[in-house]
């Protein structure tokens, strides 16, 4: 049997009363508390997660920012410096490699975040694909990566960041060199949870004294050391897509909804360009829709979902949605079932149950 990796925190996990599982080869909390109260921590105060499985990559050189734009959907020279985009990469027929996050560190040097099932395949496909005076280098394993999520995350970690004004700090921006609680670390105003919050880069050696500090900070406005259960339940009612479910290998980022991160006419062609310009020409041939269920039963990934006796598509998340108290998912179906408000039938344990195609996201936060 594989052993399972572990972050730089997985020692304090137990002290918080951590639960710990599998996760694509990674021994991390499913949850501390309970999966709904730390949902409804981050929907109404704050929740601290260990996000330390997640990849990082550094790609630096003159020629970094063309390499980049011949890799990633979304359109990379309109980064500024200290701006963050959201991004997919594909391979030549449109199919997902990965979506991910790119920092613009400064001109000619990004970092590149990366899911942590794909870390070594993105790697691969990065340095399969590498051109020009370019250099990438996995520091995945040299970096931490802490989330505070929810409406009082600014409050709480302003404690910790001496001088530096978080509220300077614009949606998908970021800071470098900032001082949390002494510690130097990048923070970046950006999240998969539908609230507002940060996440915070820093080296591996200090994440178990940022996150003590972080939770110390925070008791006052009720934090919570969170998992990936509440995580998953956050990410999915706020229709944010996850790898493996929401995206693969076989579902392209226009199948996904993530159109807005495919830029078809950046002037670098990119690699699935053709694949996804095809694609959005003939029309999708499939589409990922919302949907609340009408008999009782909860929609897992997997489930086969019908209209009459034809299998249209399939459940690629779904649960029973902490903030609105409903059965709801995500499906991936042929798109002439998908128009809203339609009927259409969920296979759960070998019942047939009524589901209704509803608007996405589930959940939007009021700013």
């Amino acid at each position: 049997m594989t052993e399972l990796k572990r972050t730089p925190l997985f020692e304090v996990y137990k002290e918080y009363g951590g639960k710990t599982i599998d996760f694509g080869g990674w021994e991390l909390p499913v949850q501390f508390s309970s999966i709904k109260e730390e949902h409804e921590a981050v929907r109404t105060k704050a929740g601290l997660f260990d996000v330390s499985h997640m990849g990082e990559v550094e790609v630096k050189g003159p020629d970094s920012l063309q390499y980049l734009q011949k890799l990633l959907t979304n359109d990379i020279s309109k980064l500024k410096n200290g701006g963050a985009q959201y991004t997919a990469m594909c391979f030549d027929n449109g199919g997902t490699v990965d979506d991910l996050l790119v920092y613009k560190m400064e001109d000619n040097h990004y970092l590149l975040v990366v899911n942590a099932s794909n870390i070594e395949k993105d790697f691969n496909w990065l340095e399969d694909h590498l051109e020009g005076d370019v250099s990438i280098d996995n520091l995945s394993e040299k970096m931490a990566q802490l989330a505070v999520q929810g409406p009082l995350a600014e409050q709480v970690l302003q404690k910790l960041a001496g001088d530096t004004n978080l509220t300077d700090i614009g949606f998908f921006k970021f800071q470098q060199e900032v001082k949390i609680n002494g510690i130097h670390a990048l923070i970046s105003r950006t999240g998969y949870t539908g609230e507002d919050g940060f996440e915070i880069y820093c080296d591996a050696a200090n994440a178990v004294e940022l996150w003590k500090a972080i939770l110390d900070a925070g008791k006052e406005e009720g934090i919570l050391p969170c998992g990936l259960g509440a995580r998953d339940t956050l990410r999915f009612e706020a229709t944010l897509a996850l790898y493996g479910q929401e995206l693969s290998a076989d579902i392209t980022p226009l199948e996904a909804g993530i159109g807005f991160a495919v830029k078809l006419n950046k002037e670098v062609d990119f690699i699935g360009k053709e694949a996804l310009k095809q694609q959005k020409e003939q029309g999708i041939s499939r589409k990922l829709v919302g949907i609340e269920m009408i008999d009782r039963g909860i929609p897992r990934h997997g489930y086969p979902v019908f209209q009459g006796e034809e299998q249209i598509g399939e459940v690629t998340t779904g649960t029973q949605s902490p903030t609105l108290k409903k059965n709801i998912g995500l499906v991936l179906i042929k798109k002439e079932f998908a128009a809203l408000e339609s009927e259409i039938v969920v296979e759960i344990r070998g019942k047939r149950l009524k589901a209704k195609i509803v608007q996405t996201p589930f959940y939007k936060r009021e700013k």
